[in-house]
């Protein structure tokens, strides 16, 4: 799709914990107006799914092309570049071939002691280095949470609460807090390679936790009009490694240690998770507008992905670190010059190891042979083409390692002991009929043929489910 004349740009647009809740998902609870308008200029992928869903995995899945297993990448500690030292990295093939890699923001994992990548980028990537919060009360708390964590540990007790609140509404403008900055450098970088084929990836943490966005965002919503999900419990027949107790919410100032979450600040978080989605969206226009005003339009390449989902008490449980769908699955726009079908959305099972190779051959790029996923522009022209039949995800647990696998109707996953190889555990659920994963019917015997029918993909892997696919 590059002309031969022009370099094709890409702005690559990341998102924290963002689930399929805009507009163009079809979804009415959240005011998206610049998302769902870059999903009319392109194609909004409706069943896109992460690697793991959880930040550093999934990430690191995407820039290097590598599955989980095949990257060795599981948990947030781990480094790439430390299991495979010469992968060549998404932003690292456009360099290559004469771009202008850049980076701001989130785009790498870069918490938990870990690092970013040099040798990715053109010029040294930019991360904001102020506080989460904007209010001198809630770094307060957080610094006060961090003292007494700290005392804990030294004492050789659990570390507890460790961070400020949860939520906070501020009434500053869009750079009191870093997305917003990371928005301006986002600006000033398009403002000085307009002139030149870049490769700029812009990393905005939000809707990560905690929820703060200036109030204007809040504003958007009434709170009364708020409802909590209906399924606050666990699924039928569901096996102990399913599920979490959400850890990571409860390490925030007031959260409880144990036990559900007060209706009240469940609503609350729900709301703040919302308008963290208005202020992320606000940004995402003014990256559009600029490249627009800058004349770009026409021949740059726009991606936006959430590197996973999100809970938000749904099964009585929040955040990510699951196979359910509500974790794995996650948005993924992509809008390119000149393709044929724009407008209309895809229905097809896609992962996140397709960004790569998607965005590679739509430069004219070579593909490189350490790619494990399948380029999705056959379906940017005709959105409902056949495609692979299985998406594949795959989340630790202790001894255990999930495995689970989107089929068109079901979402099956194996628990299988990461060293005797057994299986110990099995989730079967119908999307046909229970859309929201309430009943793990496995175990039922006239389940017996579905389950050994899905066993026997899921053998075959991601393999034999790109087998069909003609890219």
């Amino acid at each position: 799709m590059q002309s031969t004349d022009q370099k094709m740009n890409v702005l690559f647009i990341t998102l924290d914990d963002l689930r399929p809740q805009m507009g163009c998902y079809g979804q009415t609870q959240i005011h998206s107006p610049n998302i769902d308008a870059l999903g009319e200029s392109g194609t909004v992928f409706n069943r896109a799914y992460c690697q793991q869903a959880v930040c550093n995995p999934s990430r690191a899945s995407v820039m290097t092309g590598l599955r989980p297993d095949s990257g060795r990448v599981w948990d947030l500690q781990t480094h790439f570049r430390d299991m495979n030292p010469d992968v060549v990295t998404l932003f690292q093939q456009f360099k290559n071939n004469g771009y202008h890699a850049e980076g701001v923001g989130k785009i790498y994992h870069t918490g938990h002691g870990n690092r970013d990548d040099p040798a990715s980028w053109s010029v040294p990537h930019r991360v904001p280095d102020i506080s989460n919060y904007a209010l001198d009360e809630s770094n307060a708390i957080l610094q006060a949470n961090l003292s007494a964590s700290k005392a804990r540990a030294e004492r050789g007790e659990p570390a507890g609460i460790s961070n400020g609140p949860a939520a906070e509404i501020a009434d500053v403008e869009d750079d009191g807090y870093k997305d917003g900055i990371v928005t301006d450098w986002a600006l000033e970088a398009l403002d000085r390679l307009k002139d030149d084929p870049f490769f700029l990836a812009v990393g905005l943490v939000k809707p990560h936790l905690p929820f703060c966005a200036p109030k204007k965002y809040w504003d958007l919503y009434n709170p009364e009009t708020i409802t909590l999900p209906e399924n606050d419990y666990l699924p039928e027949d569901v096996p102990e490694w399913a599920w979490t107790d959400w850890g990571e919410l409860r390490k925030y100032d007031n959260i409880p240690a144990t036990g559900p979450l007060p209706e009240a600040q469940a609503r609350h978080l729900i709301h703040g998770y919302y308008a963290c989605v208005s202020y992320i969206d606000a940004q995402i226009g003014k990256l559009i507008d600029r490249v627009k005003a800058l004349g770009l339009w026409e021949n740059t390449a726009i991606i936006l992905w959430g590197d996973h989902g999100w809970k938000l008490g749904e099964h009585g449980l929040w955040c990510k670190h699951t196979n359910f769908e509500l974790d794995t699955h996650s948005p993924l726009i992509v809008r390119l010059p000149g393709q044929a079908s724009t407008g209309k959305p895809s229905d097809a099972l896609v992962e996140f190891v397709d960004i790569y190779p998607t965005l590679t051959e739509a430069a004219s790029l070579e593909r490189l042979d350490h790619l494990e996923g399948s380029s999705l522009l056959p379906l940017l022209d005709d959105p409902d083409r056949a495609w692979k039949p299985a998406a594949f995800s795959q989340y630790p647990r202790g001894k255990m390692m999930g495995y689970s696998m989107r089929t068109d109707r079901y979402r099956y996953t194996e628990w299988v002991h990461r060293e005797t190889k057994e299986v110990g555990a099995r989730e079967l659920y119908d999307h046909q009929n229970d859309p929201a994963e309430n009943f793990n019917v496995a175990n039922r015997p006239e389940n017996a043929e579905t389950v050994e029918q899905m066993g026997e993909m899921m053998a075959a892997g991601w393999e034999g489910a790109m087998a069909g696919v003609s890219d």
